[in-house]
């Protein structure tokens, strides 16, 4: 992520050497022995202009453990390692299995064939992804000891009582903690950043300002905008002025805390013995830090916070609540998690989460919706790619905002679900449903063999293979979309790829720069699931190509993926699919 500020440029080798040299620094917990002073700012373009230099730097001070390397922890450790942070460290001593294929686009088939644990396989594939950022495989106990060297823990498919111990650990030392969890059409996020964290800018907005037409002098001085202008202000904000006539102890003063007492009006405190207002002047916001104090795992549990995703399904919070934490304790009673679909273990799974409310958990809840329970019990032997993407992209920013302290976090339960994708009904047949051993076994366990197969047999077109673009087809080659003998992906893109891709690009290598994004993003891919059907072509989508993309073209497809970043390229496809 760095480069040393050097009088003169570094010949090849010396720069492998100095790199090696901050990397095996970096393993050890030494790495401010070297001396880190410059951000790669041809990589990490994009990404500035969102963080800024200095949450950069302490991104890149920040080694981070993640542990569980399924679809939904290479997720996340995807998006970490390409944010440039210090050292990434990756643990999970499972064998890799063929279901793992459902959402794990790291995995190989011959990593089932060859015996390898997850993190063993996956380690040299998630390091390619940022030279800058030393990946490292772990396979020993998550001792105090082991733990007590990074700043920030992710959890992803561990056991209670692992995350438990290692969330009291967390807390007692002030390490930024998050526990992330898919289950099917389900996920879940837990962010314990610590009793004392401090967010530097809540939002990353620039700070608002607004011209003034009056103050007024009193206990309480009032603050008028110019010309019906709204402020945008917040009570607690604090605010100083520029230009002020007549008031002029007004100009560069202390911040002095708003009180909003209307959209064009706002209180400042005491302007009493200041000066009379003349005329204009303008009102700055002054951002402040925000302290927050989060409670550990467990308190949390009895009393939870919860960060709304849906306003729609609020109703949902409290059983979804009991539905996680209850799940783990059903997988240790039995050693399975509920089967895919099964009525007969979802009656079992609904009993004894209503006992366990009642009789156990420091949590209590007057009414659980049992369907909603019957729903989260199908899906619990199942992981979906688009949910992992989903719930480990929220997850990895969290961990960017833990380390950088920009931008507010998660506080602290994020409950999420996407039951509208359920046929009617709510469920398939669990005949349907059942594992086969099979790169999907993860999707079949929600939508059923049925449904898979349709997925094989539609044409898909994806207009763009940029950030958007190379995630839509890593999802669609997990999900096998177009991998039967009548299916099929086209995607096009006329652009050749640039270093600044790379940090958000993750189909993308160093050697592929100035390559078509389009042939590079199919290939990989394909490398993902072989079974893949794939056309990569360089076609800019507009008037002048529709000879190729015609009527029948459009006609012969399921479904068209719009991954542009301008509208004016959006037209066409648009255009077509409506009519």
């Amino acid at each position: 992520m760095y480069e040393p500020t050097c009088g003169m440029s570094e010949s090849p080798c010396a720069k492998r050497a100095r790199l090696e040299e901050e990397r095996a620094a970096s393993q050890n917990g030494n790495m401010s022995e070297v001396q880190v002073q410059e951000i790669d700012e041809g990589l990490y373009s994009r990404q500035l202009y969102v963080l800024g230099h200095e949450a950069m730097r302490k991104m890149g001070a920040s080694n981070v453990l993640i542990c569980g390397m399924k679809g939904l922890g290479i997720e996340i450790a995807k998006n970490v390692v390409l944010s440039g942070v210090k050292s990434v460290t990756i643990h999970d001593t499972n064998k890799t299995t063929i279901g793992d294929l459902s959402a794990q686009f790291f995995l190989r088939e011959e990593d089932v064939q060859e015996g390898l644990t997850r993190a063993q396989a996956c380690q040299a594939r998630l390091a390619e992804l940022n030279s800058y950022v030393p990946v490292s495989c772990y396979d020993g106990m998550l001792s105090d000891d082991f733990v007590e060297q990074f700043d920030a823990i992710v959890m992803c498919d561990r056991s209670l009582a692992e995350v438990l111990s290692v969330s009291r650990y967390a807390h007692s030392r002030n390490k930024y903690f998050i526990v992330a969890e898919t289950r099917g059409l389900f996920g879940h996020i837990f962010c314990d950043f610590g009793s004392d964290f401090k967010v530097t800018d809540t939002n990353g907005e620039e700070p608002l300002s607004v011209m003034v037409s009056h103050v007024s002098r009193d206990k309480d001085g009032v603050v008028t905008c110019s010309d019906e202008t709204r402020h945008g202000l917040e009570s607690g904000d604090k605010v100083t002025f520029s230009e002020v006539e007549g008031m002029v102890e007004l100009n560069g003063c202390e911040p002095r805390e708003v009180k909003v007492l209307g959209p064009y009006t706002f209180s400042v405190g005491d302007t009493s013995d200041l000066s009379p207002y003349v005329r204009g002047g303008i009102a700055t916001q002054v951002k402040q830090p925000k302290i927050l104090s989060f409670k550990s795992m467990a308190d949390s549990h009895a009393d939870p916070e919860f960060v709304i995703s849906d306003f729609a399904k609020m109703d949902h919070l409290p059983t979804l609540h009991v539905a996680w934490a209850y799940v783990h304790h059903y997988e240790e009673a039995f050693k399975q998690p509920p089967r895919a679909n099964s009525d007969q273990d979802a009656d079992k799974y609904i009993e004894m989460t209503q006992k366990y409310v009642k009789e156990e958990s420091s949590y209590k809840v007057e009414e659980l919706d049992d369907k909603l329970l019957r729903q989260f019990s199908y899906n619990c032997a199942a992981e979906l790619a688009p949910m992992t993407a989903v719930i480990g992209g929220i997850a990895a920013q969290e961990v960017l905002k833990a380390v950088s302290g920009k931008f507010h976090p998660i506080k602290q339960h994020f409950y999420f679900d996407a039951l509208e994708c359920y046929p009617e009904g709510g469920k398939v047949d669990e005949s349907d449903s059942c594992p086969q051993q099979s790169r999907y076994d993860g999707q079949l366990a929600v939508f059923g063999a049925s449904y898979q197969k349709k997925l094989a047999d539609i044409k898909t077109f994806v207009v763009g293979s940029g950030a958007i673009g190379c995630e839509l087809l890593k999802n669609l080659s997990l999900m096998g979309v177009g991998c039967g003998l009548g299916g099929q992906v086209t995607v096009t893109d006329m652009d050749i790829i640039e270093k600044s891709n790379l940090n958000r690009q993750f189909l993308f290598r160093p050697w592929d720069v100035q390559k078509p994004k389009s042939a590079v993003a199919a290939k990989a891919a394909k490398d993902i699931n072989p079974l893949l059907n794939i056309v990569a072509q360089e076609n800019r989508v507009g008037p002048e190509t529709e000879s190729i993309y015609d009527d029948f073209f459009f006609e012969s497809l399921t479904c068209v993926f719009n991954a542009l970043d301008n509208v004016e390229a959006s037209k066409l496809p648009c255009f077509q699919i409506i009519y």
